[in-house]
């Protein structure tokens, strides 16, 4: 293979339209654009979703609905999960050492899904009604 004969692929290149060069071209006297109007003027456009001055769809729509920046800083973790962790003690820091949770969490709530044995003493993380009951069932206190 040589320098002089690389070739882009069949079909990746295709020649540039050119309008408003005469009748047999297709696109000839207005070139595409229609009779007059704004949009067949050169410069005259408008914004996306602008609709003449008639009230904008996505403002005629209601609004609805709203999510929480600070969600991103609330983690949850389950009993199966304390229960692999094995320790005795558990606050913010332990978990994520562990990795169970992100290290920009500063909110964690511990919730009723799967089992404990261990005793597990919680420092500074919340817990739901049954995981509160399953934990100290188990032995352990929520702090």
């Amino acid at each position: 293979m040589e320098l002089n004969g690389i070739k882009p692929a069949e079909g990746a290149k295709h020649a540039k339209r050119r309008v408003g060069r005469g009748i047999g071209s297709g696109l000839g006297k207005t070139a595409g654009r229609g009779h007059k109007g704004q949009k067949s003027r050169a410069g005259g456009y408008h914004k996306v979703g602008f609709e003449g001055g008639q009230m904008p769809l996505q403002r005629r729509l209601p609004k609805r609905g709203f999510k929480s920046q600070l969600l991103q800083f609330n983690a949850q973790i389950t009993l199966s999960a304390l229960e692999r962790l094995g320790a005795a003690e558990v606050d913010l820091l332990s978990l994520k050492q562990a990795g169970l949770v992100g290290e920009l969490i500063k909110v964690v709530k511990v919730i009723k899904s799967g089992s404990i044995g261990k005793a597990v003493k919680l420092n500074g993380i919340g817990a739901t009604a049954g995981a509160k009951a399953a934990i100290e069932a188990a032995g352990g206190s929520v702090a």
